[in-house]
């Protein structure tokens, strides 16, 4: 995933703020646990917004511990769970393909980071890959749409986000509820197309500046990356239009003590983000802002 699903931590009060903590070191402890302590470096905020998606509604037990983050002190996390062991290995699977789309995407030189963040991982997707063989037969093929789509430099923004957003709606598979899985699968196909969508814009310039395929700046013609007033209106207009479909998805389901976080995000930090990505004040730097929260 990109990063790009954040909670926004002005606007959730502490309580909040420490589940989600919680979640986000359970996390990384299952995927210790599940794939060793190399598996950890794919953790992100996307990925625990997936493990709370899946989860149950209840918080689940915690524990302390010590890790490679917080050596002297204590945190709290949330011990694994059948939800956060999906989630778990179907990051894996994600943060893999992931890398080597990346490889795919890069030189010799310029490719070695996701070649080798690849081969680390290889072990981790080989078994993830094995537990959850639908999920990743369900990505290996979106992506191949996706790949099809690069190579034909086609112009449709819509094609191009429909294969990122079913792929991510597979996430939700093995979800026995039947209304609930049909929930998640919308929730997370709107999603899925919102971050493709986002991520094409922020990487609007880059793409073009080293020839690579992005479909937004084909979509409306913005051969120097730049922004006309009538495009950026349109593209925020389509944004738009996925958060509400995530948004009524969500109000279907009770998501019980996850409510709250998810809600502010859906309502408020995702069209927080829209706005610095557009704006381009959007940087990944601030992705443990979580953490360093008081």
């Amino acid at each position: 995933m990109f990063g790009y699903v954040r909670p926004p931590v002005n606007a959730l009060p502490q309580e909040e703020l420490e589940r989600f903590r919680r979640m986000y070191c359970g996390l990384c402890h299952t995927l210790s646990r599940r794939y060793g302590q190399a598996a950890r470096f794919i953790l992100n905020y996307d990925f625990t917004y997936l493990a709370i998606l899946l989860s149950s509604g209840e918080e689940g037990r915690r524990s302390e511990a010590r890790c490679y983050t917080s050596p002297l002190k204590k945190r709290a996390y949330l011990e694994p769970d059948a939800a956060m062991e999906l989630a778990a290995d179907e990051s894996v699977i994600l943060a893999y393909w992931q890398l080597r789309d990346g490889v795919a995407d890069h030189g010799l030189v310029s490719g070695l980071k996701y070649r080798a963040g690849a081969g680390l991982l290889e072990h981790a997707y080989r078994k993830a890959a094995a537990l959850r063989p639908d999920f990743d037969d369900a990505v290996c093929r979106q992506l191949g749409i996706l790949s099809e789509l690069e190579q034909e430099n086609d112009p449709s923004m819509d094609r191009a986000a429909d294969s990122f957003a079913v792929l991510l709606s597979h996430a939700a598979g093995e979800v026995t509820d039947p209304v609930r899985r049909r929930i998640l699968e919308q929730l997370l196909y709107h999603l899925g197309r919102w971050v493709y969508l986002i991520d094409a814009a922020d990487d609007m310039k880059k793409d073009i500046a080293e020839g690579g395929y992005n479909p937004v700046s084909l979509r409306y013609g913005l051969s120097d990356g730049v922004w006309t007033p009538e495009s950026r209106r349109e593209f925020a207009l389509t944004l738009d239009h996925s958060i509400h479909q995530m948004a009524a998805a969500f109000e279907l389901w009770d998501f019980g003590v996850w409510t709250p976080i998810l809600q502010v995000t859906f309502y408020q930090g995702l069209f927080q983000v829209g706005r610095a990505v557009l704006d381009g004040t959007f940087h990944r730097k601030n992705i443990r802002e979580i953490e360093e929260a008081k």
